[in-house]
């Protein structure tokens, strides 16, 4: 996996993990995600393998001692040696799979040509294209780990749903933070899920964020001039959110919108984690997705 043939051939793959991958790890989470794709990148391998195993039964080179490779005879213990596989687009293709899955409705410009065309029709269609080139080409891609890697990531996906779907039977939770109702909200405490109930990884960074912001508060008071942030006859200033703001101070502002966002993403990402990606709302997925796109 960790592996290519050439410079072209790693650049390709992670321009596509680069492109799907982003939007895939925030919504699985980071250790999930290297789970999904390792084992996509294994199951990509395992299949190659058990293809090249069954050609070279099936097409009666086992009885041969030695084969002839454009005009050189060699041993067939050294021609097998060559049939290396190496590259992680299996896993790629595994995490295709996953954008296909998780966000089937969304629109991806092609390149060649420049058309507009939904998640799960461009998979589906790279899917078709694979089966067809691993049947009729004869050339030096593993067209058997490309479909093997989104079979695996199939397959965990059908796992994970299917756990999912265990956690939620017979329990109906109650979002406390919109007020909609929807199944399997709980915590491991058994308690109704609130968006507010951050996980511990991610206390840990709004406490570094908040000492980070309390060091930069320090010191811009230090070298202040003592006067108050808000002279007299000045309007205050709100943002959408009712927060006072302070115009002069952009710096500030924008330091706490970002904050802001990154606390809604932290909400939304684990109320994935614990209910599931179809407990989303369709807003709440389209503010993921946009998200992942800055």
């Amino acid at each position: 996996m960790f592996l290519h043939a050439s410079w072209s051939h790693v650049l390709l793959n992670m321009f596509s993990l680069w492109m799907f991958g982003r939007i895939i790890e925030q919504t699985m989470g980071q250790k999930r995600f290297i789970i999904y794709y390792l084992i996509c990148g294994i199951g990509a391998a395992f299949c190659q393998e058990l293809w090249q195993f069954g050609e070279y039964y099936l097409s009666g080179m086992a009885q041969y001692d030695a084969a002839n490779v454009n005009g050189v005879i060699m041993p067939m213990s050294s021609l097998l040696d060559q049939w290396v596989t190496i590259g992680a687009s299996g896993a790629c293709y595994g995490v295709l799979l996953a954008f296909g899955m998780t966000f089937p409705n969304e629109r991806i410009m092609l390149l060649i040509p420049p058309i507009p065309m939904k998640a799960k029709y461009f998979v589906i269609g790279y899917a078709a294209i694979e089966a067809y080139s691993a049947f009729t080409s004869n050339g030096n891609v593993a067209h058997f780990a490309h479909l093997g890697g989104m079979f695996f990531g199939w397959l965990i996906f059908r796992y994970w749903r299917k756990q999912t779907e265990r956690r939620q039977a017979g329990f109906q939770g109650w979002n406390n933070y919109s007020g909609a109702q929807h199944n399997g909200g709980y915590n491991k405490n058994g308690g109704n899920y609130h968006p507010n109930d951050r996980g511990f990884l991610q206390q840990i960074r709004a406490a570094f964020e908040n000492f980070g912001a309390a060091i930069e508060n320090f010191f811009k008071g230090l070298f202040s001039s003592g006067a108050s942030s808000q002279p007299k006859g000045k309007n205050n200033y709100y943002n959408n959110t009712g927060a006072q703001q302070n115009p002069s101070n952009p710096d500030q502002s924008y330091n706490a919108q970002r904050r802001a966002q990154q606390a809604r993403m932290d909400e939304i990402l684990e109320k994935v984690r614990r209910s599931g990606y179809a407990s989303l709302t369709e807003a709440e997925k389209q503010e993921l997705f946009n998200n992942s796109r800055r």
